[in-house]
């Protein structure tokens, strides 16, 4: 430790300080007598730029700086899951509990995970079996849905000497691990610490190809995100990025969800926070809380933790992944990321790039999502996992083609693109299926085509051309009047009707409607086209009025066919278009 390293300027939370000629990059150190947490981000000869985590208000020249020797880091061990953490990993219902406030106190230090709570570790190796980083040693049940792999540190490997199962607390040791070559044996507890801006070791990374089941038609159907892909949702203010991505949470295939609230609003967060506990996981009826970790890190906190909360949130979905779990991250909003990084860069008085943000922000975008994919993990065992990654892009006003927005489409490979105008017309979820895209489809149809029906794609496909054809002639419509259209013109301009409001269109609050089988929007898009495929032949007879169609009492069905039980799908449906087709052929 440097004795005489002392502060010499104090600018918002970017804090220099002289005598750190012991200092490493990145390493953390307590700032001042109140022992703020800090990191070194810049480094001249002696002087070093530390970006402060804390308020740094009342904090002046002359006060000590202490180095630690250690990076920032994160802990991992079971018992994160049902955790609520603040940006770097600090629970805040234990500080709530220590500072008996609401607010967090400067300089408070408290463990990220109980060092005192016991947890059932039973082994699954045996004495003189090999091992090698990534190798599970044991299980934990850490919650009821979730088992807990304790696995080999990744830079550690030789032959097990003792292993123990029974009752322990993190930091006692487990195992004893001896190196081969060198005879050195390593103490093995439950407890690793990972940097978290080093992505963790992975033996390969595989080509998606299943798709991360939503339950949302919209993105399931047309512009589906494959499981360790990484999608983007930008959208204006009040366009719904936030319930878009709570609804993601709550009802996607991931068995882990990791949910980062990084500088959005202190009451939205509070929303997920009293909403998630009570919320109930769909496949198991457990609470959604027991598979769940969140890191909040709202907007009225120091800015310089946003920047560290979506390292800290995606270090901690790779080692769910590493144990071959299928981990979703939502990440809420990373245009706050952005700005906490845009106001790092002008204290250092680094120049800067488009529109004031650091001209390293397309590689941090890009380092951040590619951490994102379907893995081998490392260890002898052929496990796979994969990380989704999905991030919320608050562009101002609403304008994509500012530099977040265009540095996450770069390397993003669903877009799914929020329209204020759909928000304010009711139609949720408000994505425009005219801007919006996925590049996993090629993909991902093999997989629709064998699990859930041959023509899936095919369907999709015409259904993206009907809503097409649909803006191309609201065009002609608003010139010179639905009357001038063909018959098979104004069938189309029906056919897209009834995919926007009775197939695009969901109720998030319905018990029912909010999640749906990729079964029941295969069967609902179905009846759709084939309502369009009797009525043609039958509208381009001569003087055919339309308005006969356009009155069936099926169309009232088929806008109700949303609210179907799932267990009733096949049977209502057969019956559906049993009733389509008597109807229109009774025109």
């Amino acid at each position: 430790m440097s004795k005489d390293a002392t502060i010499t300027k104090v600018a918002g939370p970017l804090v220099v300080a002289n005598g750190m000629s012991n200092a490493k990059m990145y390493e953390v150190v307590k700032v001042s007598k109140e022992r703020l947490i800090g990191e070194v981000i810049e480094l001249h000869g002696e002087e070093a730029s530390i970006q402060v985590y804390e308020e740094t208000s009342g904090i002046g020249p002359g006060e000590p700086v202490e180095l630690t020797g250690l990076t920032l880091s994160v802990e991992l061990a079971p018992g994160l899951l049902t955790s609520i953490y603040d940006g770097i990993q600090r629970p805040l219902e234990l500080i709530e509990k220590k500072t008996q406030s609401p607010f967090i106190t400067r300089g408070i230090e408290v463990p990220a995970l109980s060092r005192t709570a016991k947890w059932d570790f039973t082994a699954t190796v045996a004495v003189g079996d090999e091992v090698s980083g990534g190798d599970i040693l044991g299980t934990v049940p850490e919650t009821v849905l979730i088992e807990h792999k304790v696995m080999v540190p990744p830079n550690v490997s030789g032959t097990i000497v003792e292993i123990h199962s029974g009752n322990f607390t993190i930091e006692e040791t487990i195992a004893v691990i001896e190196d081969e070559t060198t005879k050195q044996r390593t103490n093995v507890s439950m407890l690793q610490k990972w940097p978290i801006r080093i992505p963790r070791p992975v033996k390969g990374k595989l080509i998606p190809n299943e798709p991360l089941i939503t339950g949302m038609r919209v993105l399931d159907m047309l512009f589906p995100i494959a499981r360790g892909g990484s999608g983007a949702i930008p959208g204006p203010f009040g366009a719904g990025k936030t319930v878009t991505q709570q609804s993601l949470a709550k009802y996607c295939n991931a068995q882990v969800i990791v949910y980062i609230g990084c500088g959005e609003r202190g009451n939205e967060m509070t929303e997920v926070l009293t909403e998630f506990p009570h919320l109930k996981d769909p496949n198991s009826g457990e609470p959604l809380m027991k598979r769940t970790i969140m890191i909040a890190n709202t907007s009225n906190m120091p800015v310089a933790a946003r920047e560290a909360s979506v390292y800290t949130g995606i270090t901690i979905a790779e080692y769910y992944r590493d144990m071959g779990y299928d981990v979703a991250l939502m990440a809420d909003s990373t245009s706050r990321w952005a700005e906490a990084m845009r106001e790092m860069s002008g204290r250092l008085e680094e120049m800067p790039g488009e529109e004031g943000y650091p001209a390293y922000l397309g590689s941090r975008t890009a380092g951040f999502y590619e951490r994102a994919g379907i893995v081998e993990c490392a260890g002898s065992d052929n496990r796979r996992g994969s990380l989704s990654v999905i991030g919320a892009v608050s562009p101002p006003g609403g304008d994509f083609s500012e530099p977040v927005t265009q540095n996450t489409l770069r390397v993003t490979k669903v877009f799914w693109a929020l329209d204020a105008k759909l928000a304010y017309k009711r139609h949720f979820p408000a994505i425009n299926w005219l801007q919006s895209y996925s590049l996993y489809t090629d993909n991902l149809e093999g997989w629709y085509g064998k699990e859930v029906a041959e023509d899936f794609p095919t369907n999709r496909r015409r259904a993206q051309k009907i809503l097409q054809d649909e803006s191309t002639l609201e065009e002609i419509v608003r010139l010179v009047g639905m009357d001038a259209l063909s018959p098979k013109e104004q069938l189309t301009m029906e056919t897209a009707r009834m995919i926007r409001e009775d197939f695009l269109y969901q109720n998030g609050f319905d018990p029912v409607d909010a999640y749906s089988s990729l079964q029941k929007q295969y069967r609902l898009l179905k009846s759709i086209l084939t309502f369009a495929d009797i009525a043609e032949p039958i509208i381009t007879q001569e003087d055919f009025d339309f308005k006969r169609l356009q009155e069936l009492p099926v169309k009232e069905e088929i806008a109700q066919a949303s609210f179907i039980p799932e267990e009733e799908v096949e049977s209502h449906f057969d019956k559906l278009d049993e009733t389509i087709r008597s109807q229109i052929s009774s025109l």
